[in-house]
């Protein structure tokens, strides 16, 4: 599932907000400075100032962005597309015989061969629900009697089926927000009679005067809605009432989910052969598909392209983004984020970023296996921790890079969870972000991210751990370009020794709207954010594993 928060609070409906500071520009906090501009983002300018004394040149660097779609037609990425040489555009021969034809900037593993595209699949516990329902329901099963693999099944199933209901608080909030949903709708309607523009923002309706008593009552009456929702104040209007039908629909779906098998989607537009891995060579090259808002929004992060006042362009990492098109409207299946990572690493992807995950993963032996292919082959995997506020210490989300198959952990991943600032919602900390002292590696800025949207120069906000683990790809790609004789596990290893701390690792943050508070160290491991200067600032220090091992060679033969 694409991990972003489109409304801020839809599980905290009855709370209101801590207040952001909507007068100040906060365009890109997560660029900004602590200690010059009293803002905890990553020290991006800084991190420039850093390159311009180096005396290397940045070597090219190729960031796979395995999500759900890119918009290709957008002006921020017209040089920053990865283009694979060895393919003819368009000529429907596959030249490089890589068994995929015309993947001229990357691969759309839930397409189908006819171009048609899947976009919303059911969660993965529901179709672990139904694959399995008529075998174990109702039915007096003994494990001892199963085989290992039999036994899993059925253990599986069964928190699946304990899962599937839909509580009571849930129905009530869902009932909710199709009130607030209708609501608002008939206030737009109303508004809209004064207002001259139907994509008005609520920062545009603050400022704005109605003539009349009607007119301001509505204004009062809207405004207050979206402040308990807990929507941006950047949202127009039709983004909001599609963000609430989108949100309604899926809860909705969740509802009836015990009772509605899922539709046969993936054997009507994919028609691969989904339990044989060895077919692989389906999907088609369409990398932005139907809804590519998230995944565009992600891509802007990877890049993390500069503000034109910083003139850093001759510094700026040559980073190329190839687009995996995997995640659809729903969760992702195994197989197609398995044959992502082994696509990216194949084309020559030296880091992956991953803004995505689950809480069931039946093939998981198919995606942990390719993680591994990804460490031999020296990549980073950079994947976001999840908006749930689970304790991944207590509670799994996959892909994870522990593997209960091979029974060890994946050096190569770093988890990212989602930071923000006092100034953007009260405090350090967010009340989505999956947490953990052992899972979660470092944090990153991921509330109220500016960045790319679809549209030919669209920009807008959007907020989760989705936003925090691409920002740590850019951080990524600079250290790997300006020092590619550093291994994937150096590099993870300088991003969180790096990481900015609080001088008092004591020290308490609130999680709004949650009655707690934690130090940074119970929510990551590091017990920090990540800084890019600090982070370049120590990767000049750091010698290549490489260079080590030819040192020892060198002492064995003396």
């Amino acid at each position: 599932m694409r991990r972003s928060l489109k409304i801020a609070l839809l599980s905290f409906l009855f709370f209101i907000s801590v207040p952001i500071l909507y007068g100040q520009n906060f365009q890109n906090w997560h660029w900004k400075d602590n200690a010059t501009d009293t803002i905890h983002g990553i020290s991006l300018h800084k991190a420039y100032q850093l390159l311009a004394t180096l005396p290397q040149k940045p070597s090219p660097i190729i960031i796979a962005v395995i999500d759900g779609g890119i918009d290709t037609n957008h002006i921020a990425f017209h040089h920053l597309l990865w283009t694979n040489k060895k393919e003819i555009p368009n000529n429907g021969i596959d030249d490089d015989h890589n068994g995929y034809v015309d993947d001229v900037h990357g691969w759309n593993f839930i397409g189908g061969k006819d171009g048609r595209n899947l976009n919303k699949a059911a969660d993965e516990k529901t179709r672990i629900y139904h694959q399995f329902k008529n075998k174990f329901e109702q039915k007096n099963i003994d494990t001892n009697l199963l085989s290992a693999p039999e036994k899993r099944n059925y253990l599986i199933w069964k928190q699946a089926e304990n899962e599937i209901q839909v509580s009571e608080n849930d129905l009530a909030n869902l009932q909710y927000v199709k009130m607030a949903s209708n609501a608002l709708k008939k206030m737009g309607g109303i508004l809209l009679k004064e207002l001259p523009d139907s994509n008005f923002t609520v920062q545009q309706l603050e400022n704005f005067q109605p003539v009349g008593r009607v007119t301001l009552d509505t204004k009062m009456a809207y405004l207050r809605t979206i402040k308990i929702l807990g929507i941006e104040a950047e949202s127009t209007f039709p983004e909001i009432i599609s963000d609430l039908e989108e949100y309604i629909e899926s809860k909705e779906k969740a509802a009836n989910a015990k009772g509605t098998p899922p539709q046969p989607v993936r054997e009507d537009i994919i028609k691969d052969q989904y339990e044989n891995f060895a077919d692989k060579y389906y999907g088609n090259n369409d990398i932005t598909g139907p809804n590519a808002k998230h995944g565009t929004h992600v891509a802007g992060l990877v890049a993390s392209i500069p503000d034109s006042s910083w003139n850093v362009f001759n510094l700026y990492p040559p980073i190329s983004i190839m687009g995996i098109r995997t995640v659809p409207d729903g969760d992702e299946y195994d197989k197609d984020v398995a044959l992502a990572i082994r696509y990216a690493v194949d084309n020559g992807a030296k880091i992956i970023n991953m803004s995505f995950g689950k809480s069931y993963s039946p093939q998981q032996a198919w995606v942990d296996s390719a993680i591994r292919y990804a460490a031999q082959k020296d990549v980073l995997l950079v994947h976001s921790a999840g908006n749930e506020f689970y304790d991944l210490d207590i509670k799994s989300v996959y892909p994870n890079a522990y593997s209960t198959i091979f029974k060890d952990t994946a050096q190569n991943v770093i988890t990212v969870g989602a930071s923000s600032d006092e100034k953007i919602n009260g405090s350090l900390l967010t009340d989505f972000s999956n947490i953990g002292s052992k899972t979660v590696d470092v944090l990153s800025p991921g509330n109220k991210i500016y960045s790319t949207l679809p549209g030919k120069s669209n920009y807008g906000y959007l907020q989760g751990t989705s936003m925090a683990s691409p920002i740590v790809s850019h951080i990524a790609a600079m250290i790997r370009s300006y020092y590619p004789q550093l291994s994937a596990i150096q590099v993870k290893q300088i991003l969180m020794n790096s990481a900015w701390k609080p001088q008092d690792p004591q020290t308490k943050y609130t999680i709004p709207n949650r009655d707690t508070q934690k130090t940074l160290s119970e929510v990551t491991k590091t017990g920090g954010i990540v800084n890019a200067a600090n982070a370049l600032a120590l990767a000049q220090i750091i010698q290549p594993l490489n260079t080590n091992s030819a040192e020892k060679k060198k002492t064995k033969k003396k």
